[in-house]
C-alpha cells in the first residue's frame, strides 16, 4: 500500500454520532396538560350557582372571585404557550416519523391548535370580567353574567384533542410511527373526548384529552424515534 493513502486514511475525521433528538417540546406538552386540568378545574367556577335564576343575586354572590379570574388568565397564558410548542413539536416529530405526504402530523398539530382558540377566548374574557367584578356595584348585572358564562365554558374545550389523539392513533397503526400501545391508548382517549363532543357534556372533555396530552409528552420524551423496520 502506498503510504501516502495510508496516512490519509489513518488521519482522516471520525465519523459525528448523530445528534439525540431534542424532546424539551414533548415534556413542554405535559406541563401544559398538566397545568390545564389542574388550574382549569381549580379557577373556572366562580361558585353561586344557586343564584343563576337571578343576575344580581349571582353577581353579588360571586362579587369577591376576582382573585379566581385572575389567576384563570394566567393558568391559560402559560398552557397556551406549551401547548403551543407542544403542536410544533409533534407536527415536526410525526412528520419524520410518516411517509411523505401523510395528513397525520398535520391533524394532529391542528386539534392542539382548535385547543388553543379555546383557552385564548377564555382566559381573554378574564381581564374584562375581572374588572368588572372589582366594580360590580357599576356594571349591569346582565353584563357579568353573561361574561362568567364564556369564562366557565370556553376553557374547557378541549375536544380538539380528540383530532389529535385520532391522528396520533391512526398514524401508530398504519405506519408504526408510534407504539403499538400508545396507539391503542390514544384511539381509546380520541374516542372518549368523540363521546363528550356528541353528547352535553362538552365541558368534560378536558379531563380525558388532558390527560393524553400529559401522558403523550411524556411517552414522547422518553421514547426514541422507531426503527424503520417497525414502520410500514
Amino acid at each position: 500500500m502506498h503510504p501516502t493513502m495510508f496516512r490519509e486514511t489513518t488521519n482522516a475525521a471520525p465519523i459525528p454520532a448523530p445528534a439525540s433528538p431534542r424532546r424539551g417540546w414533548a415534556l413542554t406538552g405535559t406541563a401544559g396538560g398538566l397545568i390545564g386540568l389542574v388550574g382549569i378545574f381549580a379557577t373556572a367556577s366562580l361558585g353561586g350557582e344557586e343564584q343563576r335564576a337571578d343576575n344580581a343575586g349571582y353577581v353579588a354572590a360571586i362579587a369577591d372571585g376576582a382573585a379566581y379570574v385572575w389567576a384563570h388568565q394566567v393558568v391559560c397564558s402559560v398552557a397556551i404557550v406549551c401547548l403551543a410548542i407542544f403542536a410544533a413539536g409533534l407536527r415536526r416529530h410525526l412528520g419524520a416519523q410518516e411517509p411523505a405526504g401523510s395528513l397525520v402530523p398535520t391533524l394532529a398539530a391542528t386539534g392542539v391548535g382548535l385547543v388553543l382558540v379555546g383557552l385564548l377566548i377564555g382566559g381573554g374574557i378574564s381581564t374584562q370580567l375581572f374588572f368588572d367584578l372589582g366594580a360590580a356595584d357599576e356594571v349591569d348585572p346582565d353584563t357579568i353574567a353573561a361574561g362568567t358564562t364564556i369564562f366557565a365554558t370556553m376553557s374547557w374545550l378541549w375536544g380538539g384533542i380528540g383530532l389529535t389523539a385520532g391522528a396520533v392513533a391512526v398514524g401508530g397503526f398504519r405506519h408504526g410511527s408510534v407504539s403499538r400501545w400508545f396507539a391503542v391508548f390514544s384511539a381509546v382517549m380520541a374516542l372518549l373526548v368523540a363521546a363528550t363532543q356528541l353528547a352535553p357534556v362538552q365541558y368534560i372533555s378536558l379531563v380525558p384529552a388532558g390527560l393524553w396530552v400529559i401522558v403523550a409528552g411524556l411517552v414522547l420524551a422518553f421514547a426514541g424515534p422507531r426503527p424503520v423496520a417497525e414502520r410500514r
